[in-house]
């Protein structure tokens, strides 16, 4: 930890002196810092109607609206913004988890499997858990987006797909519960979700030729309550949709970013990625439930309602990111809604239904936020798409298509404001590109199972930019405004504020920015050490509003940023990686 202007470094030693015969007897423990002993428990309640002081899960509320009302900095103000601390996590590779923040406490995770404790008011680390790997460990995409709290207790789960449960005043273990077989390539990147009584899970893996699934868990003992299949079964609702045999599986359908939640109905909704193999003409079908939204009961597991964005899906559009919940209108009416921001380039508005619905979602329109030439029409009461056959790769069959396989969103989530009425989005624009399938691809557990060849990127042709930052009406459904950013893609995560501002990080000038929510202006600005992916959250202590963010850039954002340098050499320049906890407040 380090206080700007004033660096200083502290090596904590411990030895043994020996006096004489004798040894010195141990020092007593430390006592346990007072933020910890009072300690406030994270109750159902508290995630329900949580404090605007606090940030207590990784997007704030249940709807995923990655809002709060706090006012304090605003457009006005914002410019005065400077760091308060900055904590170095100790590690490099992709930083993707949001701060939670409960009274003076902070929690983050890192990428190798480490949790750390940060009291808010100092920057000094509280404690520290780290999880060892064992060196044949299967974590190809090797990041944590962040911890859940409930009770006194944190949860996280490990690359190596184990849920892990840990004193939130001491970082010890609790319990620990493996969720899937590493070695057969399951692994974990999500927070948990805690809804109803539960803590639930999903699973990565899907260029492994992995079954996706949603578990359940029992946050007290860590006993499995449900498991969700997101490729069904001989028998089960959606099978039809694949070829007869065995290959649903293999069928992928991974799970790989938190859930949203409606507690008026216990239903969380959960997004899937890419089928196994990639190419769809190696699965002839729908292949339900990949490239979907599934509606899962809390209670029992069971999908209640689905809608598949990507039937066939060939393009490596996983659509992982659940969608949010608000209601918005249409025709004069106010619709229960989901809106999910695609990979695919499209923008989709959904009905949820209220409890009388059931679970089942139904599509209300679809249009795309960004340049989109595979789909030449949406059908408008399914929302189901008409592919036009040359932009869909295949088996020995390369086909360019835009967006690329990144996509037009990737998993940041988007953020909503209630003020505004808007969303806001992580864009990448203009950027395309190819694959071809490979024949007979043959599952070994463990081993790549996606069968393809990856062809080459393009941008489309006239276009002057890729990354931006977007905002649309959820009632009229329209484009307010659009910020291009010059010679950048964006991974920034976005974060909406009652004062009226929109702060995301994303760029490789590894700067966090705050937008004026309502016309886009760039208010202010500040480098960090790295590239900010993660999502920034907002908290109060002491009257005193702040900002935090986990800066560190890496994984699929240094990849398109390789990308990008290939195709304009020396204007996309390598981005510096190592993580740090950056917090900011007004001067």
């Amino acid at each position: 930890m380090s206080r700007i202007g004033n660096f200083c470094l502290i090596v904590l030693a411990s030895a043994g002196v020996v006096f004489g015969q004798g040894r010195q007897p141990p020092a007593p423990p430390a006592p346990m810092p007072a933020v910890l002993q009072n300690y406030q428990p994270v109750t159902a309640e508290r995630l329900l109607h949580p404090e605007d002081s606090n940030w207590l899960m990784i997007r704030r509320t249940y709807d995923g609206w990655g809002y709060s009302p706090l006012d304090q900095i605003k457009p006005g103000n914002v410019a005065k913004l400077r760091p308060v601390w900055v904590f170095s996590t100790g590690e490099p590779k992709v930083h993707e988890a949001a701060p939670i923040v409960n009274n003076g406490v902070m929690f983050i995770s890192t990428p190798n499997d480490q949790v750390i404790a940060i009291d808010v008011r100092s920057g000094n680390l509280l404690w520290r858990y780290h999880k060892a790997r064992a060196a044949t460990a299967i974590v190809p995409h090797d990041t944590n987006r962040g911890v859940a709290l409930y009770g006194d207790k944190v949860y996280f789960a490990t690359g190596t797909a184990i849920l892990t449960c840990l004193d939130a005043k001491t970082g010890k273990e609790v319990w620990t519960k493996p969720v899937a077989d590493n070695k057969s390539a399951y692994y974990i990147t999500m927070a948990p979700l805690i809804a109803g009584g539960k803590v639930m899970v999903g699973a990565s893996g899907g260029e492994f030729g992995i079954r996706g699934f949603v578990a359940a868990y029992d946050p007290e003992t860590g006993k499995q309550d449900w498991r969700a299949y997101t490729i069904p079964a001989p028998g089960e609702p959606g099978s039809e949709t694949w070829p007869k045999g065995d290959q649903w599986k293999t069928g992928g359908g991974p799970v790989w970013v938190t859930g949203n939640y409606d507690p008026a109905t216990n239903i969380a909704y959960w997004g899937t990625g890419n089928g196994g193999p990639w190419m769809g003409d190696q699965r002839p079908g729908d292949d339900l439930y990949i490239s979907s939204t599934l509606a899962i009961d809390v209670a029992t597991g069971a999908i209640k309602g689905h809608f598949q964005y990507d039937p066939n899906e060939s393009w490596d559009w996983d659509e992982v990111s659940p969608p949010i919940l608000v209601d918005y209108r249409r025709g004069g009416r106010i619709i229960k809604g989901l809106i999910d921001v695609g990979r695919d380039g499209y923008l989709w508005f959904l009905d949820r239904g209220d409890a009388s619905s059931g679970g089942r979602i139904h599509f209300v329109e679809g249009k795309p936020f960004v340049y989109q030439n595979v789909y030449t029409s949406l059908n408008p009461e399914t929302g189901r798409p008409t592919v036009d056959p040359a932009h869909k790769p295949g088996t020995d069959k390369n086909a360019p298509f835009c967006p690329n396989s990144h996509g037009g969103k990737n998993w940041p989530p988007i953020a909503y404001s209630p003020k505004t009425r808007m969303i806001y989005i992580p864009a990448n624009d203009n950027l395309c590109g190819s694959h071809e399938g490979t024949d007979d691809p043959v599952y070994t557990p463990g081993r790549g199972f996606t069968a393809v060849r990856m062809g080459s990127s393009a941008v489309v042709p006239g276009s002057d930019h890729v990354g931006e930052v977007q905002a649309w009406n959820v009632d009229t459904g329209k484009k307010v405004w659009t910020h291009n950013y010059s010679r950048t893609p964006n991974w920034g995560a976005m974060l909406a504020t009652g004062g009226g501002l929109v702060f995301t990080g994303g760029t490789n000038d590894r700067r966090i920015h705050a937008f004026d929510a309502t016309n886009g202006k760039l208010l202010w600005e500040f480098p960090t050490n790295s590239g900010i992916l993660a999502p920034p959250t907002t908290f109060t202590l002491d009257g005193k509003q702040y900002i935090a963010v986990l800066s560190g850039w890496g994984g699929d954002s240094r990849g398109m940023e390789s990308t990008l340098d290939r195709l304009f050499p020396g204007e996309y320049p390598e981005v510096p990686e190592g993580g740090a906890v950056w917090v900011f407040a007004l001067e």
